[in-house]
């Protein structure tokens, strides 16, 4: 369903979402998830008034410079400062500005110029989500949602647990079978309701979007809701002024829904826009070879993505049907930028690599980035005159053995096995009718 429009969006009227495909626009306070004009397939992308926001002018005078989270940019996001959303999320879970490391001992050995790492571990659930999840606790709670729910392979998921925890909001996630134990501990430690569905992690994106729809719940799905890729931006505003406002020549990215690579080119081209950087990055997208949907697309030459077999065992990135395919396609190509696919063998290798030459801790599907790197300087498709942020989107300890405990309950990919479990009892709308309603598609 639709959620109900910001009851106050004064101060945000500089701001209006536009879908990816149609180009059609709608009020940043009337959020819409996806587009209706066509039919659900397009994607929303923040369209801001920059000479409103201070474009021209040195980044203090628009920064919030006290603020050293994400937050630092509220200016440029679609949640107002001034929401008691923001103002509650903000306060008790503190998710941004992390540590871009320099890893020279790693550039000397790969033959780069000079390499730095992201390190998004550094966020309060261990993972580069947090970023995606606070803004859109923050959207939820203005628009007076009790619960909030997601799809997830683990990051996210606990991620939103974290901060709906914070600002005791309900929380419910659908993570897939298979999904490692340590985190649907994690998960469920924060106090979400977890439910392992029987099926991969598009079963689980389709049966949570279903029961957003039939319960009213606020849907946090990994860029069906806009808000997502808007959170993530906020880890290239810091890449750029973490660099002293200046733009690395490169920025590699492991590559799963396309979600965090359409996210970092929003900050790239907000920071372009706004003066503070003077070119674009290349952005060079990495996807296991055995989950290669967008990599196949950009091989072939395709606008968008189409589903493809998903069998890596980094599961994080493990994903059959991209959920922002298409935007993720379209910023490469307009970073003059590439995708490349790395073995599992190879991800794996990596992990410990970059462990042993940097101090930090991948999880596997982080480690894909890494992973590239070798090959992509065999290629001459980077070099010793090259700046190169790598994104570390999760900690390692996320894939280690699991801890004991946290609870988790199993349940078919069906609306009906969800509501014999007894959690929708908050329901604001939808009826019996609602579970035999034909999915949109998008």
């Amino acid at each position: 369903m639709t959620p109900k429009p910001v009851a106050d969006a004064e101060g945000m009227d500089h701001l209006r979402w536009q879908c990816s495909r149609c180009a059609a626009f709608s009020p940043v306070g009337d959020l819409r998830y996806a587009c209706t004009r066509c039919r659900w397939s397009g994607r929303l992308t923040l369209v801001i008034d920059y000479e409103r926001v201070g474009a021209g002018r040195p980044p203090a005078d628009v920064l919030l410079t006290d603020e050293h989270s994400l937050w630092r940019y509220a200016r440029l996001l679609p949640v107002g400062m001034d929401g008691g959303g923001s103002r509650r999320v903000r306060s008790r879970y503190v998710a941004g500005w992390t540590p871009l490391h320099r890893a020279d001992r790693l550039a000397r050995r790969l033959g780069l110029g000079r390499l730095w790492i992201k390190d998004e571990a550094a966020n309060p659930s261990g993972a580069l989500k947090d970023r995606a999840s606070v803004v859109a606790v923050a959207d939820a709670l203005d628009r007076g949602r009790n619960v909030i729910a997601t799809a997830s392979s683990g990051n996210a998921g606990a991620a939103l647990a974290g901060a709906a925890a914070a600002v005791g909001l309900r929380c419910v996630v659908f993570v897939p079978r298979g999904t490692p134990a340590t985190k649907v501990t994690q998960i469920s430690r924060y106090g979400a309701r977890v439910l392992v569905v029987d099926g991969d992690y598009d079963d689980a994106v389709r049966l949570s979007t279903a029961a957003c729809r039939r319960w009213g719940w606020y849907c946090r799905n990994t860029a069906y809701n806009p808000c997502t890729a808007e959170g993530k931006k906020t880890a290239a505003l810091e890449i750029v002024e973490q660099l002293g406002w200046s733009a690395p020549d490169a920025v590699v990215v492991p590559v799963g829904d396309g979600n965090i690579l359409v996210g970092l080119y929003r900050g790239l081209c907000d920071a372009l826009a706004m003066g503070w950087i003077d070119r674009m990055p290349r952005l060079i997208g990495v996807q296991a070879a055995a989950s290669p949907a967008v990599h196949r697309a950009w091989a072939e030459g395709a606008a968008d993505v189409s589903p493809a077999p998903a069998r890596t065992r980094a599961e994080s990135i493990n994903v059959g049907e991209p959920q922002d395919g298409f935007r993720a396609l379209a910023a490469v190509r307009d970073t003059a930028g590439l995708v490349v696919a790395v073995e599992d063998e190879e991800i794996f290798a990596a992990v410990d690599w970059l462990a042993a030459e940097s101090g930090v801790y991948p999880e596997p599907a982080s480690a894909a980035g890494a992973a590239a790197l070798p090959a992509l300087v065999a290629r001459g498709e980077l070099g010793s005159a090259d700046r190169v942020v790598l994104l570390n989107t999760g900690s390692g300890l996320k894939a280690a053995p699991s801890a004991e405990g946290g609870s988790a309950v199993p349940v078919a990919a069906d609306l009906r096995a969800v509501a014999a479990i007894g959690i929708t009892e908050a329901a604001e709308t939808g009826s019996e009718a609602d579970l035999d309603e034909p999915e949109p598609k998008w």
